[in-house]
């Protein structure tokens, strides 16, 4: 049976002892992954706490890091998604991200809306990558996919 999450409050705190351990084991968020047997980004959601992972899944990526038997359980819980506080984050990477929404937001919201009608683009039915790729001006650049369904608003 499925259970969900009330409190946020263990699900963060397994989220730090994860992370600790995943850094003192010298693991990559592709290793957990590969435990897993899920996406990367899906992977590491879950275990910073945004996803419930499979049971097998919850075994392997508990025991590659060390962790106990309630681990395994909390990481099998529906979480209370939502990292951020409600603030304007601090971190400069996240703050990117909320910068490029608070330019781009209403320019996104108008051209999903145009193409595709009144709806919304899934977070559930969802896919995200991530690559490093040359920029043939030099140096790197990041080329970030986010795949959700399309779900349209349906009167009652």
């Amino acid at each position: 049976m499925m259970h969900a999450q009330f409190d946020p409050t263990a699900r963060r705190a397994l989220a730090v002892a994860a992370v600790d351990a995943k850094i003192r084991k010298g693991l990559s968020w592709q290793q957990i992954a590969d435990a897993a047997g899920l996406s990367v980004a899906f992977t590491t959601a879950a275990v910073l706490g945004q996803h419930a992972l499979p049971e097998e899944s919850a075994k392997a990526v508990a025991e590659l890091l060390g962790l106990d038997e309630d681990a395994v359980r909390l990481l099998r819980t529906i979480p209370t998604r939502g990292s951020l506080d409600g603030t304007v984050p601090t971190d400069p990477t996240i703050y990117r991200f909320y910068e490029m929404l608070q330019v781009y937001g209403t320019t996104l919201k108008e051209l999903v809306h145009e193409q595709f009608g009144d709806g919304i683009i899934s977070a559930i039915n969802f896919k995200l990558d991530v690559k490093k790729v040359a920029d043939p001006e030099g140096g790197e650049r990041a080329v970030i996919t986010l795949d959700g369904k399309y779900l349209p608003t349906k009167p009652f």
